[in-house]
């Protein structure tokens, strides 16, 4: 598995652009607080290292990763936001409802950025156990969340191209 080999929060290979002017939208799941935490801290990171002024930047908490998508909406009713980022993280349990949930959120996401023909960044983890979910959120294959930040400005930028 080459996700296996190398921390995937490399950004070196590619020029980030300053996310100074955009204002951002974060809504951040509650379950699986210990790790939707450090992918919020990532993003945060992620974006305020990269020229966002705290001010710029809206989070909203849902209790789950099934009500990031309404989460977007509610915050896509406000039309000053360039990009939105959503964080959770579904953990693989016994039954078929880990498939059912990221399903439904994988296409919610899509369909809120569509609807408002705005970025809305799928930064939800789906793995198979917690090792997994906690080596993505800082550990060794680096944050997503900051990963989610990082395609929120680069998408808000082609988006304000065009």
């Amino acid at each position: 598995m080459a996700s296996g080999l190398k921390n995937l929060s490399d950004f070196s290979h590619i020029e980030v652009k300053s996310a100074t002017g955009f204002h951002f939208g974060i809504v951040v799941a509650q379950w699986n607080a210990a790790i939707t935490g450090a992918l919020l801290n990532g993003a945060l990171d992620g974006l305020i290292k990269h020229g966002s002024s705290e001010d710029s930047i809206t989070v909203i908490e849902v209790p789950g990763s099934y009500e990031l998508i309404t989460g977007a909406d509610i915050i896509l009713r406000d039309s000053k936001f360039d990009a939105v980022i959503c964080l959770g993280c579904v953990i693989q349990g016994e039954t078929r409802h880990f498939d059912f949930i990221c399903d439904a959120v994988a296409n919610g996401i899509s369909n809120v950025s569509i609807k408002y023909n705005k970025p809305v960044i799928f930064g939800v983890l789906t793995t198979d156990n917690q090792q997994q979910a906690v080596d993505r959120a800082g550990g060794i294959h680096g944050n997503k969340g900051e990963e989610a930040a990082i395609t929120a400005i680069q998408m808000a930028h082609i988006h304000k191209a065009f």
